[in-house]
């Protein structure tokens, strides 16, 4: 085992010695401010005054010191506990806004079932209502999906329309749905006529989504913007006086129009029977009196 070390122990014994002397000054000191109070208690007061201001300088530091840890210790906490509240704002902005879409959509939907049920008690010949729940858009074939087929009544070729317009006719049916030609397909035409002048044009769709309106007397463009194409009823199939397309633009011998019934953003809409115009033509009149 190695000998200790002398300057170790040698240390230890200088401070335990430096501590017993600072503890006898201290004592000292002690009593002589006791015996100072004591025997003059103005002078104490003095000396106390004195280390007073001497105390001040530093105990200013250490409070300047301890309020600053605190500040930033606070100010940590508060920047922490604003980082939390704008996080919990955002998502209940978020939540509010996703709220708010989906009353939006439910009270649109709600409008639109309204119209095609009050639709349906105002058309005669209605067959059917349903949703539509599928349209195509990128293909130049453009085809909608209706909830209702020939369990419901509905068979190839009856038209079929929103609260706001035509829309086109069955091309297939299954049992518990159809699928629609819209009026914006190259494959559809509908005689039609303006209804600003009542002059009879034919409406036949471009594939992208638009119909392309031409008039039936050639040299005269009859179109104007804004104007509103409505059907005629002239051929049978489509019923009259039903809103088709509003002119968007014009052309050189005709316009570019859209249809009023879009299928991307119509929810419901009803299925008709054909239109038979001998059948009207041949309908009986009210009765003469005698």
């Amino acid at each position: 085992m190695a000998p200790p070390r002398p300057g170790w122990s040698r240390r230890a014994q200088y401070g335990v010695f430096f501590s017993f002397i600072a503890a006898l000054i201290g004592i000292a000191v002690g009593l002589a401010m006791l015996a100072l109070s004591i025997a003059a208690p103005q002078a104490f007061r003095n000396v106390r005054g004195i280390g007073i201001d001497l105390m001040a300088p530093i105990s200013g530091g250490l409070h300047q010191i301890t309020a600053t840890v605190t500040g930033l210790a606070s100010g940590a906490g508060n920047y922490w506990d604003a980082a939390h509240q704008n996080g919990a704002l955002k998502q209940q902005r978020d939540s509010m806004a996703r709220q708010l879409t989906l009353a939006r959509t439910i009270q649109l939907e709600n409008r639109e079932l309204k119209a095609a049920l009050q639709l349906r008690e105002r058309t005669a010949d209605t067959v059917a209502a349903g949703r539509l729940v599928s349209s195509s858009f990128q293909s130049p074939r453009r085809f909608a999906v209706l909830s209702v087929g020939r369990s419901d009544g509905v068979t190839v070729g009856m038209p079929v329309r929103s609260a706001e317009g035509l829309i086109g006719r069955v091309l297939d049916t299954g049992s518990q749905a159809s699928r629609v030609l819209l009026i914006s397909d190259r494959a559809n035409i509908v005689p039609a006529r303006l209804l600003r002048t009542g002059q009879a044009i034919i409406s036949q769709g471009r594939g992208d989504g638009t119909v392309e309106l031409k008039p039936l007397e050639v040299g005269r463009n009859p179109f104007r913007r804004g104007d509103i194409v409505i059907t005629s009823g002239t051929g049978g199939l489509y019923p009259p006086l039903v809103p088709v397309a509003r002119v968007a633009r014009l052309a050189d011998d005709g316009a570019i129009a859209l249809p009023l019934a879009d299928p991307g953003s119509t929810s419901f809409a009803i299925v008709q029977l054909p239109y038979e115009p001998q059948a009207v033509a041949d309908a009986p009149g009210p009765a003469e009196g005698p």
